[in-house]
């Protein structure tokens, strides 16, 4: 998949597609089903299938202290457009100038004149244009005086309710990591760099791998059954992790440890991408190292069970 930044002096060879225009932070199942039918649409036109979102977030644009909520990591939200077919990723950058853009700016100068699309697939609730002015029948209208096709897909539903960041990011919050897992379409997971700690775990025998949370939304602060890679494998290495602030030991510094269950060496540095199965408990507090021990090797023990239930031994 080529990544492409910008609207404007694009290569021929660089437009023409079919795009499935929204966010895609989370690649859920309601994203997949707008990008289904522009992949239905790019075979009918005999056009590249491609992508466009914004960066920054519109939400992060507007609000830059608002609290974290990011649901996928770059790499990982790649990777998954690349396997849906996705041949062309647009990234278009958010400022003040794309967010005055009237709905017709948006269309002549971004859609036909930038990207020079063939066709656009978007949500039926899609809104764009300063003040979110614009809705899908703008957009029908303006892209149609452009020679540019359109489709809008129905809200994508699971349960009572359309598949929605919202949800999602409610089921992390909530811990229900099944839940999240069902409404991505593959398991909620945090990349980063793991950055040096104070090496507790290894004097109590359960060396941890330290990663900040950044931007990415919290979950519920607690111990979970995880699936590990390192530097772009495929997560399948087994282990327990723990979120929160550590009361047992430092009470105020928040971070993400990993500790690998049947792996040892040196991981300091190394990009790692963590899969979340099972919420196994909240985090509490211990009297004292000794007790903090027990119950690591108590959660390890979880952790094994629930990941060997999913797929054969861990």
């Amino acid at each position: 998949m080529k990544v492409l930044r910008g609207h404007s002096g694009l290569p021929q060879d660089d437009r023409g597609a079919v795009i499935a225009l929204g966010n895609f932070d989370g690649v859920h199942m309601g994203h997949r089903h707008v990008i289904g039918l522009a992949a239905d649409l790019a075979q009918s036109l005999d056009a590249p299938l491609g992508a466009a979102l914004f960066d920054p977030h519109p939400r992060r644009f507007f609000a830059p202290d608002a609290p974290a909520f990011r649901l996928m990591g770059t790499g990982r939200r790649n990777r998954i457009l690349e396997s849906l077919g996705v041949q062309q990723l647009h990234v278009l950058p958010f400022s003040m100038g794309m967010a005055r853009m009237t709905p017709a700016d948006f269309v002549d100068t971004v859609l036909a004149g930038g990207l020079g699309i063939a066709g656009i697939v978007t949500g039926e609730d899609f809104r764009f244009g300063a003040g979110r002015t614009g809705a899908t029948d703008d957009l029908a209208r303006l892209c149609a005086g452009h020679g540019i096709k359109t489709a809008f897909a129905e809200l994508h539903g699971n349960g009572a309710d359309k598949v929605s960041s919202t949800r999602i990011r409610k089921a992390i919050h909530d811990g229900d990591m099944q839940a999240a897992a069902t409404l991505l379409g593959t398991p909620w997971a945090v990349e980063g760099v793991v950055r040096r700690g104070d090496q507790r775990g290894r004097t109590i025998g359960f060396p941890t791998a330290n990663l900040t949370l950044g931007d990415y939304v919290r979950p519920d602060y607690g111990v979970y059954a995880v699936r590990v890679g390192i530097d772009g494998d495929t997560p399948s290495l087994a282990g327990v992790a723990n979120i929160g602030k550590r009361p047992t030991v430092d009470g105020a510094t928040e971070l993400l440890e990993v500790h690998l269950l049947d792996w040892s060496g040196d991981l300091y540095g190394r990009t790692l991408e963590v899969e979340f199965f099972d919420h196994l408990r909240s985090e509490k507090r211990f009297d004292g190292l000794d007790a903090l021990k027990v119950q690591i090797a108590e959660d390890a023990a979880a952790a094994r069970r629930v990941l060997s239930a999913l797929s054969g031994p861990a």
